[in-house]
């Protein structure tokens, strides 16, 4: 089973990206907020992988954060819901959102996300309320930053940091980063002083 990739973007469509790894291209779904935060066609890339292994055809899911991958596993392990439908739940709301929506029962919210229905919405809350804090995804839960982002001091951690300080859900912060990154250039991106990160991610979370 295929767990990781590492690669060069070769391809981005509206749900998928194609991953060249020594000369092979691999066909990847992602959520529509994935392929909002893919780099620029060329640039390297890092996606956690779930291999879905039908009678027809071996099928790549791609995350670009573990806790997004986790949160697809544990949609998928309810009854009911496939892959498809695990994959169009994280298109149809953010991590962060979709963790609260769960934690507080809100049915109405889950119903608004294409595919998913009443009956559908009340097994999620049931099966999945007691889980989903282990995503550190619901905003009574502490937010952490990862310890290889932040050492060094590099400026990116730095802007991570302050913009969680001021009370954004980190997933979020990074979200915003991200969308950062690729509206201004990687390149132009790594020049980017820290009050400009700043700046500009609190825009991007606006």
């Amino acid at each position: 089973m295929i767990a990781s990739l590492t690669g060069t973007v070769q391809f981005i469509g509206s749900d998928r990206v194609v991953v060249e790894v020594g000369g092979v291209g691999y066909e990847v779904f992602l959520s529509r907020d994935g392929v909002s935060r893919l780099p620029e066609k060329g640039e390297d890339l890092f996606l956690y992988i779930h291999t879905n292994v039908r009678e027809d055809a071996i099928v790549l899911f791609g995350f670009q954060e573990q806790s997004e991958k986790e949160m697809f596993l544990t949609l998928k392990a309810v009854s009911g819901i496939g892959p498809k439908l695990s994959l169009a739940i994280l298109s149809g709301m953010q991590l962060d959102a979709l963790c609260q929506a769960i934690f507080t029962e809100d049915i109405n919210g889950l119903t608004s996300i294409q595919g998913v229905g009443k009956k559908t919405a009340e097994r999620i809350c049931v099966e999945l309320k007691d889980k989903v804090g282990g995503f550190q995804a619901v905003d009574s839960l502490p937010a952490s930053i990862p310890e290889k982002l932040m050492s060094g001091g590099t400026l990116v951690g730095d802007a991570l940091s302050a913009l969680v300080n001021l009370g954004y859900p980190e997933q979020m912060v990074r979200q915003a980063l991200s969308r950062v990154k690729k509206q201004v250039g990687g390149d132009f991106f790594k020049e980017m002083a820290l009050e400009e990160l700043i700046k500009e991610g609190l825009r991007a979370l606006t």
